[in-house]
């Protein structure tokens, strides 16, 4: 067998991952791919203070690593990885608002996470993947992702909280994104992040630039901002105690890939399983890439994967599609500017949906993989790392410190394997998680 597919053209109403449309349908549900995975890849930055012009190039030339490594056989899109937030925030102390002017140290540790994972990815090549099974089930994954989203709390609050105008266009932000991903069509509910950026954009436009009640949104920058340029890449630097923290991620994003790729194989009726170590590896060496020029981490998308389960086309092409687009728009410094333009408030309102979608999702998980919390084993992992990581346990050790999140992942891997000494039980699978506003969200 061929490292690539030869990609005939497709001649069912279901198309396989290695047959393809007429490329002008291929570039057209390309550009639809490219729509879906925006908003949560633009959203995932600017709650960090990141250029989330960076984050969408890094999101493209990501999705071809992986598309490479995996011989183009897994179709799957690379975003930014919501995983990062807590983490990057606890490294550069961001204030919320505007760039980030710390975001070396968190680029240092995003390329330790990458490397780490990529080391993950090796090892599972040569000896598979049921040993992150039995190390990671659902229990301590769920536990240790709505960590994450309880420990990010706080910040989400602080992002709806000011003066009155402020707050209603907060809330009304949260309520239109809210409402969009219920009542909406299937093709807007799929960019329901995206179309809640639009609503309270255009809410704080009226109650800004027209009636005064808030600061004005300024357009000097977009004006002046060429359509084509170079992006303003960032440089990282590597401190033992940004990488010691940010470096575990590296067991949620397995997770999360695992259960896409899972996923998908399911969907598409092929067995993935041989591609897995190999996707791990290609998200991991992506990983390293955007953190290298000042982007986030990646992770693979569900918002795609919700996608391909509507179309029903899986072709791998239209994947590279979306990523030659995301890369054109990451040299269009006019784009980015736009980007910065959404004001604080909005990004503050969205903070609070997709925060709580990462706690909520876990239980999601839990549910679908029927996690038994009548078993004390469960209960007590799952118990211990939602108060470590909500409540921001930091443990010092020398000059290095390791804040809720790695606690809370450390509580849940060490909590979950020692109270199973003695006991045999069954491998518990993840079917899987999400990033984003998706039809299985964050993931």
């Amino acid at each position: 067998m061929s490292f690539f597919p030869s990609w005939p053209l497709a001649r069912g109403p279901v198309v396989p991952p290695d047959e393809r449309l007429p490329w002008g349908t291929t570039g057209v549900l390309g550009i639809q791919h490219l729509v879906a995975m925006s908003g949560s890849t633009i959203l995932g930055p600017l709650l960090m203070g990141f250029d989330p012009n960076l984050a969408i190039l890094f999101s493209g030339i990501g999705t071809l690593i992986f598309f490479l490594l995996v011989g183009g056989r897994v179709p799957s899109y690379l975003g930014s990885s919501f995983s990062f937030i807590a983490v990057v925030i606890a490294v550069t102390g961001y204030a919320g608002t505007g760039p980030n002017p710390n975001i070396g140290p968190a680029l240092g540790g995003i390329i330790a996470c990458g490397a780490l994972y990529a080391a993950i990815g090796v090892l599972v090549m040569f000896t598979g993947s049921n040993w992150i099974e039995r190390l990671m089930p659902p229990a301590v994954t769920g536990a240790v992702g709505a960590a994450i989203g309880l420990n990010l709390a706080p910040v989400a609050v602080k992002g709806i909280e000011g003066t009155g105008p402020h707050v209603i266009v907060a809330l009304a932000t949260l309520i239109a994104t809210a409402c969009i991903a219920v009542y909406a069509p299937l093709a807007i509910r799929r960019i329901s992040i995206l179309a809640g950026i639009a609503c309270g954009y255009v809410l704080y436009l009226v109650m800004g630039n027209i009636l005064g009640l808030l600061p004005p949104i300024s357009f000097a920058e977009l004006s002046t901002a060429p359509w084509i340029g170079m992006p303003s890449f960032r440089s990282p630097t590597f401190e033992a105690g940004a990488m010691l923290l940010i470096a575990p991620v590296a067991f949620i994003l397995v997770a999360e890939n695992l259960g896409h790729i899972k996923a998908i194989g399911a969907m598409t009726g092929r067995n993935l399983d041989p591609y897995i170590g190999r996707g791990f590896l290609g998200d991991g060496i992506a990983t390293m890439v955007s953190g290298a020029g000042g982007g986030t981490g990646v992770t693979t998308y569900v918002e795609n994967m919700g996608v391909m389960a509507v179309t029903r086309v899986y072709s791998t092409l239209i994947f590279v599609v979306a990523a030659l687009a995301a890369i054109a728009l990451g040299f269009s410094p006019k784009f980015g500017a736009l980007l910065r333009t959404i004001p604080g408030p909005v990004l503050g309102g969205l903070a609070v949906v997709v925060f709580g979608l990462i706690a909520a999702a876990m239980i999601r998980l839990w549910v679908d993989n029927r996690v038994d919390f009548s078993d004390p084993r469960n209960l007590l992992t799952v118990g211990a790392s939602l108060v470590l990581g909500a409540g921001n346990f930091t443990v010092a050790i020398g000059g290095f410190s390791i804040a809720g999140i790695g606690t809370a992942t450390i509580a849940a891997i060490g909590l979950y394997q020692l109270l199973g000494i003695g006991r045999r039980d069954p491998v518990e699978v993840v079917h899987g998680l999400g990033e984003g506003g998706g039809e299985r969200p964050l993931h």
